[in-house]
Formats: structure tokens, C-alpha cells, sequence
């Protein structure tokens, strides 16, 4: 792309202006809301995951979705990572389009609905006035410049985890979204489980007693790293300029992009960022230090691919201490997303379902007095009711932020092999070898991209 990302919403508005208008549909044809009662919504990013909040948004009726962002036209090959040679659903630009307008032409009785557009360029989606917000569902290495792009464009933003690919960018990200007074929920959805919400309620009241050990454990890399590897050509379906965006330039694999992007630095933190924030997530609220950080983080053992195409951590193992002496360690094993925490009276674990070290633990009930979370049981729903209200919703920026960063922090100890201090509050490293870990709180973007 030629032109510099850093686009005022004067001239997004410019845009706008000039572009084609929009179908926007009567309320008499897609429901009792009025257009004015409407979140008119553009969904960037919509692969897997982003066709997955695509559809839970469209599950609530006073949600019109109108473009749908991805620089792959339209493929079934998302599932290769799983098997060789297998394919699954089609996901893309374009798949996304017509899924939104089936649905509004199934839900309307028009057949020739056509009020959803297909984009490659998310700065044309930030372009649209009517647009009131944005899911932000793409690789990592998107989640920034997409993100502070759409707060500047005066866009709600619901973005994937982990909010960020660095920790300078993360703080980045929190800046921009309250320096333009937006709203963003961060998509560690367990903060709208209920039975994730309620283990966190037990540890916080104090119901384990003292705690004496956390563990949190992450699941392997998914797929073998191409060892022998050979640039391949870019296949027509995808716009790979369009997908490297401020990521360094590498020749085309298959296994760069898709579902294993996350296995591949430049893009991700491997399953660290993938799976561990939302354990890591569930650590920091359990044990109230959701708007604060560890002061010290220790590489315990992490080894990362000699050879290949694939190189994060696996294994990963790290540990986290916190001012107050509590402490968690993260290491990958054979559970994919797990969190246990021990304490003077017994154990709480969870894996998308609670267990206990006594049944009597899971029986408890949150008395009045006691530490309660706001309960949401819909994370998009959530999303949607703070963009109306202006409240914040349950995984706001700073709570995203700080959670991914933890990841960062243990994947800059792995790669170092050190034991290196935090400063929380100023988002620094201290001590022995913090020059250089400082060095990579930040990633330089490959031109024109810019925070």
C-alpha cells in the first residue's frame, strides 16, 4: 500500500463523502429499530475467528453489519493447519459478505439484499460515517495500527486477543482509545463466563485462604514447523502485501499465514499470547491486579526452533512475581488452556469447566459484602450494551493491555534467559540486562505503517 495509515478523521470524513453511499435499509424492512437505534458495524478481519463474531453479532438485532474486511477474497483452506490436504468452511472477504447477506436477506423476506460490501483495505471501512463500530479479529501483528486507526476515526472497537503484538504497543493502543473517548472490549471472553467469573470470585473472598502456588499451563504449537521450507506462489484468493501490512517482508508459505501465523514472531507470540492470555487473564483477576503487572519475570527453561519456519517458545516456561510476593508460572503441557490455583485450604482449577479439590468449594455461595464482578454472560452482547451506554465493558483496553503484556514479558525473559525486572507502573524493565530487554517493548513497522 502507498499511502501513510496516519489518515485524520477530516480527511477519513473526505472520504467518506466521495465514496458510494452505503445501502442502508428502512427500519421497516430489518426490524422495530429505528437506523438511528442501530450499531451499524464493519467486521475487519474474518477468518475463523473473525467470522465466529461476525455471526454473534448478527445473533443481536439492533446490530446492522455493513462491510466485511479481509485481504483473502474467499477460501476454505483455513483448516490445513489441522490436516494436510483438509478442507473446512469458507471464511474471507467475500464469504463474510454474502453470510451477512443471507442473513439479512432470510431475516427481511429480500431475497436482493445487498446492504453488506466486501473491502480489503480496513481504511476504507474507517472511512464510512455510518459506521459505529469495529471488530477487529486479524493477526496480531494488525491489532495496533488497525486499532489506533479506528479510535482516531471515532470507531468502537471489539479486538481480539491478545490486544497487542508488543508491549509498546499495547499502551499505545490504551492512549489512543481514551484520548478519542472510545469504548473497546478486549475478546478474553471468560470475563463473560459465568463459571470463570465465579472461581475468580472464590479466590478473590478468600476462599483457598492463603494462596501458595498458581500454575498456569498452555497447549503445544498445533502443527509442525516446515523445516526445509520454500517460498511458494501467493495463491490468487489472497492480497499478501495487504497481509504482511507493517510486518517485515518474507516470501509466501502457507504456513505463515492463516490459522499458523501464530507460531511465527513477526505475527505472534506463539502460545504464549494465543492461549496464555486468557489463563494469565484469569490469574490477574482472581488475584485483583487487573490494572497492574508482576516486578519481576524469570525465564524457567524456554526453548525456541533452531531451524524452520515456525519460532516462538515450545517449550515455554516462566514464572511471574508480584510486588506483594504472590507468584505464577506458565509452561506449555498437554492441557490447551489451563489454570489451577492451590492454596492453605485446597485447590480451584479451571479449563472451561471448575474443579475443586472439595465439591464443598464449588457449593460456596458469594455472600452480600463480599467482592462481586460485573456479570455479563454474552461478550459480544456486552460490547454492544457499553457502545449505547458509554461504560466500560468487562475487558476493557487497559485490562486487555495489561494481560497481554504479561505474555510479552515472559516470551522477552524466554528469549533472553534471564530473570529480569518490571516496573509496572512505567512499563519499563529495571536492573541487571534492562537495556536490552527494553530494546523489545517495541518492533519497528516496515513502511508506510505507523501507530
Amino acid at each position: 500500500m502507498k499511502t501513510n495509515p496516519r489518515i485524520s478523521r477530516r480527511v477519513f470524513l473526505q472520504m467518506a463523502a466521495t465514496a458510494t453511499a452505503p445501502a442502508i435499509v428502512p427500519a421497516s424492512v430489518i426490524g422495530p429499530n429505528p437506523p438511528s437505534g442501530r450499531i451499524v458495524m464493519g467486521c475487519i478481519g474474518v477468518g475463523g475467528m473473525g467470522m465466529r463474531n461476525l455471526r454473534a453479532a448478527l445473533g443481536h438485532d439492533d446490530v446492522q453489519i455493513v462491510a466485511a474486511c479481509d485481504p483473502v477474497r474467499s477460501s476454505n483452506e483455513y483448516g490445513h493447519w489441522f490436516k494436510d490436504g483438509w478442507r473446512g468452511p469458507w471464511f474471507g472477504r467475500e464469504a463474510a459478505r454474502d453470510v451477512v447477506n443471507d442473513h439479512y436477506a432470510r431475516k427481511t423476506g429480500r431475497a436482493d439484499y445487498r446492504g453488506c460490501e466486501a473491502y480489503t483495505d480496513f481504511r476504507d471501512v474507517l472511512a464510512r460515517s455510518d459506521i459505529d463500530a469495529v471488530t477487529v479479529v486479524t493477526p496480531d501483528h494488525w491489532h495496533g495500527v488497525i486499532t489506533v486507526a479506528a479510535a482516531r476515526a471515532g470507531k468502537d472497537i471489539y479486538c481480539e486477543k491478545p490486544l497487542s503484538l508488543t508491549l509498546g504497543e499495547g499502551r499505545a493502543m490504551v492512549d489512543a482509545v481514551r484520548r478519542h473517548g472510545r469504548i473497546l472490549q478486549t475478546g478474553t471472553h471468560r470475563r463473560s463466563a459465568a463459571s470463570a467469573r465465579f472461581l475468580c470470585e472464590l479466590v478473590r473472598n478468600g476462599r483457598l485462604g492463603k494462596l501458595s502456588r498458581i500454575g498456569v499451563e498452555i497447549g503445544h504449537n498445533h502443527r509442525e514447523s516446515p523445516r526445509n521450507w520454500t517460498p511458494q506462489p501467493v495463491p490468487e484468493w489472497l492480497d499478501y502485501e495487504t497481509w504482511l501490512g507493517p510486518a517485515p517482508w518474507a516470501p509466501y508459505h502457507k504456513d505463515r499465514c492463516l490459522y499458523s501465523f501464530r507460531f511465527i514472531q513477526d505475527y505472534s507470540g506463539g502460545n504464549v499470547t494465543n492461549l496464555g492470555t486468557h489463563m494469565i487473564d484469569m490469574v490477574q483477576w482472581a488475584t485483583g491486579h487487573d490494572d497492574g503487572g508482576p516486578v519481576e519475570v524469570e525465564d524457567l527453561g524456554g526453548g525456541f526452533p533452531t531451524a524452520g519456519l515456525f519460532d516462538v517458545a515450545d517449550p515455554a516456561h516462566f514464572r511471574c512475581r508480584y510486588a506483594d510476593g504472590l507468584a505464577f508460572e506458565c509452561h506449555t503441557g498437554d492441557r490447551a488452556a489451563y489454570v489451577k490455583f492451590e492454596g492453605e485450604r485446597g485447590w480451584l482449577a479451571f479449563d472451561d469447566v471448575i474443579t475443586a479439590s472439595d465439591p464443598a468449594l464449588l457449593r460456596e455461595r458469594i455472600g452480600p459484602g463480599e467482592i462481586r464482578f460485573e456479570v455479563s454472560d454474552d461478550h459480544m452482547r456486552n460490547f454492544l450494551d457499553c457502545v449505547r451506554s458509554r461504560r466500560e465493558p468487562v475487558a476493557p483496553v487497559e485490562i486487555g493491555h495489561r494481560s497481554a503484556a504479561i505474555c510479552h514479558l515472559g516470551n522477552i525473559a524466554m528469549e533472553m534467559k534471564a530473570r529480569l525486572g518490571w516496573d509496572p507502573a512505567a512499563e519499563r524493565f529495571t536492573g541487571p540486562r534492562a537495556d536490552e530487554a527494553n530494546r523489545r517493548i517495541h518492533k519497528a513497522y516496515r513502511g508506510p505503517w505507523t501507530l
